[in-house]
């Protein structure tokens, strides 16, 4: 059992528990949903681990009520990536609890049935190919082993008035990360009698595995594998992730439509009432169009016509929100983030002032962005061509991304 393996996914599977709801993140959703660099904290890890292991088995537990959280997440994740992943089981009211059900749920899976099982918390989005190899090894070698990084503060023990207990010699201190490395039926079955006991206070996987008196080896860890708790933590690791988005991208979009009958147009997914239609082979989403030509422009992957030709009878009336999520898919796929939107209208009417800051919310939604990277703006050609005639609106707009080099 000594030695590293072949490779980093061999007959392994990388339980990923994102079951808890990251109160300590400050409001909004719960801390692995939330959005950094392009992506919500899941998906970067869920990236991150298949890269380090690609021919893991990567298996997600999630709470009960982030279902449509967790698909809206994965949906932009490449395709290899998303053929590593399990569908997500539900956890439990603790983290001992969850992972016992996705222990369960690897245990079910008779054809697919791990040998090794890291268990990794869906807050460490910074795993690296090294750590993992690591991880795989020690569990070979030990059965038990979990990844430490040497303390360099002092620690002191205190008591409930405060006062100094005890110094604990750093040296003999490691603070301790994920993924926790493990022989798989070692592991779930301390888990599963740690269950029947009503032994509920463990507080890691590792103190499972004591419990059920096995020696636990901890191997080296990597300082940069840190744990996303706060909104400190957030903002610390979206400026690791951007930092890394060294491919700085501009494309631009250009598009228009003529107005015909019809009492509402759309402009960047929303519906507004107006005296006309706009005619075209999809809703006519003038505003929609261009961002996404200026998308796939700044990718280099073609056009709107090339990509969703309007020769194909399916994108007949389709909605134009699709084919701007899908530009902004695309961007995901590559390891990429949209920085920023800037997308000017050029019409007499409908005026666009009333509307423009719940056609800003519209855009963000679709592209999975924050409101304060899309801009919206609109002008006039002073009575002059075809828009100054009313016959039509037009709109420019300019998309900058960043990819990994």
């Amino acid at each position: 059992m000594n030695g590293s393996p072949s490779h980093p996914g061999a007959e392994l599977a990388i339980l990923v528990v994102a079951a808890g709801r990251g109160s300590r993140a400050g409001e909004g959703p719960p801390k692995q949903y939330r959005r950094v660099a392009g992506g919500t904290v899941i998906a970067h890890g869920l990236s991150a681990l298949h890269r380090a292991a690609p021919k893991a088995v990567i298996a997600p537990v999630i709470h009960e009520d982030d279902l449509d959280l967790y698909y809206e997440s994965v949906a932009g994740l490449d395709a290899l990536t998303a053929r590593r992943l399990k569908s997500p089981v539900y956890g439990g009211a603790t983290r001992q609890a969850s992972v016992l059900a996705g222990l369960e749920a690897l245990d079910a899976d008779r054809d697919n049935r791990p040998k090794i099982v890291l268990i990794h918390d869906a807050a460490r989005i910074f795993a690296s190919k090294e750590l993992i190899i690591r991880a795989i090894s020690a569990a070979k070698s030990y059965g038990a082993a979990i990844p430490g990084v040497a303390v360099t503060d002092t620690i002191k023990e205190v008591d409930a008035d405060g006062s100094i207990v005890a110094t604990p010699p750093r040296a003999r201190l490691r603070a301790v990360q994920t993924p926790q490395a493990f022989d798989f039926d070692f592991i779930l079955a301390a888990h599963r009698n740690a269950a029947a006991a009503g032994a509920d206070g463990l507080t890691d996987d590792a103190a499972i595995a004591e419990w059920a008196g096995h020696s636990v080896h901890v191997f080296e860890g990597d300082a940069g594998n840190m744990k996303i708790t706060s909104a400190e933590d957030l903002a610390i690791a979206e400026a690791r992730l951007i930092r890394d988005l060294e491919d700085i991208r501009i494309g631009q979009g250009y598009d228009v439509h003529a107005f015909g009958p019809g009492d509402h147009i759309w402009l960047g997914g929303l519906k507004i009432s107006h005296d006309h239609g706009l005619v075209g082979h999809s809703d006519a989403d003038v505003l929609s169009h261009a961002i996404t030509d200026a998308l796939l422009g700044a990718l280099a992957d073609g056009d709107i016509g090339s990509q969703f030709p309007p020769s194909d009878p399916q994108w007949r009336g389709a909605a134009s929100k699709i084919f701007l999520a899908a530009a902004a898919a695309k961007v995901r796929e590559r390891g990429g983030m949209i920085a920023h939107i800037d997308a000017t209208l050029v019409c007499e009417r409908p005026k666009v002032g009333p509307h423009r800051e719940a056609i800003r919310a519209s855009i963000a939604t679709i592209l999975g962005v924050p409101l304060d990277r899309v801009a919206v703006k609109a002008t006039t050609s002073e009575r002059l061509g075809f828009t100054g005639r009313e016959e039509g609106i037009a709109s420019i707009a300019i998309a900058t991304v960043r990819l990994p080099i």
